[in-house]
């Protein structure tokens, strides 16, 4: 992909929200958008997050308002507050991250939150996965195209390494913050970075990780086309709060099939549950086994109840649970 061509995902949405924190890739990100040819066709916001982890992060967060505003950039400085975690920092603040700006995305009515996530992030990715035991979905990598909850997540520098956003910045001269935060040992993300020169010399390099990467997104667009036709023979109903399934053609399914039909229907009923692997294959294995052994079964995953009888499986919604009243207040 050229520099010309980075912003092509983003046309056909109109309304956008870049997510800029002020590094070398989300300036670059926001300079294209900038000189876009297509600019006055959108309506193109900036956010900045502070998460206020470090002493300077809010002067550096007004730094980048004022970047955006010369540019001619509507400019959002979004806040982390409240007290801030002492283990997994890094994960919760991404979470944080993106629901600051999915609530900013909505107040504002874009359709789409736009990152600067580049081909050397996604090799690290696909590393950090490898090492955590993910499964083929995994591996691919981050998509170019994601939903973040009823919104769309964008990320168009995929195919770009950052040397060549860096380039965008230095061309432009524009300056930019690094975020030291990125060689802290602290974090997995800096050890795995670390490791990167000696793989290299085993030929585990960056462009090694996006091969597999690449292979790995092909190997699981084929098992979820496999797995939809699985669904189509095997489904009876599929409303908003209830799914069920006839047993037969489940049975007879590779259980990587099976799985992938019950995570998607755990994600068309329970769109905010956040499904675990680990979680997800223990139980998709004991439906399996009782499947196998014609044994009926009744599991929760992820607010859902899964039910196997006969030769029917369902999914709905667990029944809420109730909230047990108060003691009565006595005296004597």
């Amino acid at each position: 992909m050229t520099l010309e061509r980075a912003l092509d995902l983003l046309a056909p949405t109109k309304s956008l929200l870049l997510a800029v924190s002020g590094g070398p890739d989300s300036v670059a990100l926001m300079l294209l958008c900038a000189n876009w040819p297509e600019r006055a066709a959108h309506d193109i916001a900036i956010a900045t997050v502070d998460h206020g982890l470090r002493s300077d992060s809010r002067a550096e967060a007004e730094t980048v308002c004022g970047w955006a505003r010369a540019l001619g950039f509507e400019h959002h400085l979004l806040t982390w507050t409240g007290e801030k975690p002492a283990t997994r920092i890094q994960e919760r603040a991404r979470e944080a991250r993106y629901g600051l700006l999915t609530d900013c995305a909505r107040a504002i009515g874009a359709g789409a939150v736009v990152t600067a996530h580049h081909a050397d992030d996604q090799a690290e990715t696909i590393l950090f996965r490898l090492t955590r035991g993910s499964g083929v979905t995994g591996l691919s990598g981050m998509a170019p195209v994601a939903r973040l909850g009823a919104l769309t997540l964008l990320r168009p520098l995929l195919a770009l390494r950052n040397s060549a956003l860096v380039g965008v910045c230095h061309a432009a001269g524009h300056p930019f913050f690094s975020d030291p935060s990125n060689a802290d040992q602290a974090y997995a993300r800096a050890r795995i970075r670390k490791l990167l020169p000696a793989l290299d010399e085993l030929g585990l390099d960056t462009d090694a990780l996006l091969r597999l990467g690449a292979r790995a997104a092909r190997a699981d667009a084929a098992l979820d086309a496999c797995a939809r036709d699985l669904r189509a023979r095997a489904v009876r109903e599929a409303g908003p709060q209830l799914a069920s399934f006839d047993a037969g053609p489940l049975r007879e399914a590779p259980i990587e099939l099976f799985q992938r039909v019950v995570a998607a229907e755990i994600a068309r009923l329970a769109p905010d549950a956040q499904i675990r692997l680990d979680r997800l294959e223990r139980a998709v294995a004991r439906l399996a086994e009782a499947l196998q052994s014609r044994k009926a079964l009744r599991l929760t995953l992820c607010g859902l109840i899964l039910d196997l009888t006969g030769n029917v499986m369902k999914l709905e919604p667990a029944p809420r649970r109730r909230t047990p009243p108060p003691e009565a207040c006595g005296g004597s």
